[in-house]
């Protein structure tokens, strides 16, 4: 186990630094001036030319990549090309937001997608699993920007229960909270819950299947004690790790959603960065993403073991 661990906490370093790179390219493929777009059209030339070099704009971009690796080597992620804040602390606060988000659409998901898969899967080519498939189908298919409009059309305008967008700190009211939560979380959770659906019925229809299951029945087990004792427990390795992946996506900031909700967490962050041409920003959030991504897939493989004591991690 040790010996796994300290392969994996290695294999962090190539894909940080790949990705770093990538972030770093990429923003400045982006068409448009920094300084330009910080100080308008109308700004003067030499004031313009004041700001890129205080920005280290005039630097190769060799130079300004590795310049900006060491620093954040040391912990310092720059500062915001908008208001000069620190970038870290900035990152910080908007992962906050996100992973409440995150949580909460993870929850909804799981509470549809466990049982309706398990049902599916039980009475496999009928009513109930034909229905559960569409509707994993139409989840699938939907996207999430769509259905956050729907959602904002039939529960703030149509039936006023919900806000439309905004958010409320936990801390100043816990009832404001989560009340402007409901919404993006079931628009995120929609989507979720159709992918774990199938996942669940597929691997509990082949446990189902299994030898163990049949002598379990023939000795007379409760349904219900077969289902979640035996069944659920030796399909929920492919379960784990599908939601290992949408957590970590969700806590990478889901763009769409947090922009259509005006979600203040990472991906409404990111997206506002980029149109600013905020360059720290945009690649402190491209790399704490990446870095939350495989920290969390590092946290599932781990979490084999005690699943499945069959699994040896070496």
């Amino acid at each position: 186990m040790g010996r796994y661990l300290a392969t994996r906490l290695a294999s962090l370093i190539p894909i940080l630094f790949g990705t770093s790179v990538i972030a770093f390219i990429l923003i400045r493929l982006v068409p448009g001036d920094p300084a330009i777009a910080i100080l308008g059209m109308e700004a003067d030339a030499s004031a313009i030319a004041t700001l890129r070099q205080k920005m280290a704009l005039d630097q190769p971009v060799t130079v300004q990549y590795f310049s900006w690796l060491g620093l954040i080597l040391t912990g310092d992620f720059g500062r915001s090309i908008q208001g000069g804040r620190q970038v870290l602390p900035l990152l910080l606060n908007a992962l906050g937001p996100t992973a409440v988000l995150s949580v909460a659409a993870l929850a909804i998901s799981l509470a549809i997608a466990i049982p309706t898969g398990i049902i599916a899967a039980m009475r496999p080519n009928t009513g109930a699993d034909y229905s559960a498939s569409f509707l994993a189908l139409c989840g699938l298919s939907m996207p999430s920007f769509w259905l956050g409009v729907l959602l904002i059309l039939a529960f703030s305008i149509h039936l006023p229960l919900f806000p439309a967008s905004g958010y409320v700190s936990p801390f100043v009211n816990l009832g404001g909270h989560l009340h402007h939560l409901v919404l993006p979380a079931l628009t995120l959770g929609a989507a979720l819950a159709a992918a774990t659906m199938r996942m669940t019925r597929a691997t509990m229809l082949e446990v189902l299947r299994t030898d163990y299951i049949r002598t379990a029945r023939a000795k007379g087990l409760p349904q219900r004690l077969i289902i979640w004792t035996h069944a659920l427990r030796n399909a929920r390795i492919p379960i784990v790790t599908l939601i290992g992946i949408q957590f970590g996506q969700l806590l990478g900031g889901v763009v769409i959603t947090e922009t259509v909700f005006s979600w203040p967490g990472i991906g409404k962050l990111t997206v506002d960065a980029i149109f600013a041409r905020d360059y720290p920003v945009v690649q402190g959030a491209v790399l704490l993403t990446a870095l939350l991504f495989v920290l969390i897939n590092l946290a599932t493989d781990l979490l084999y073991t005690s699943l499945d004591p069959r699994v040896r991690l070496t």
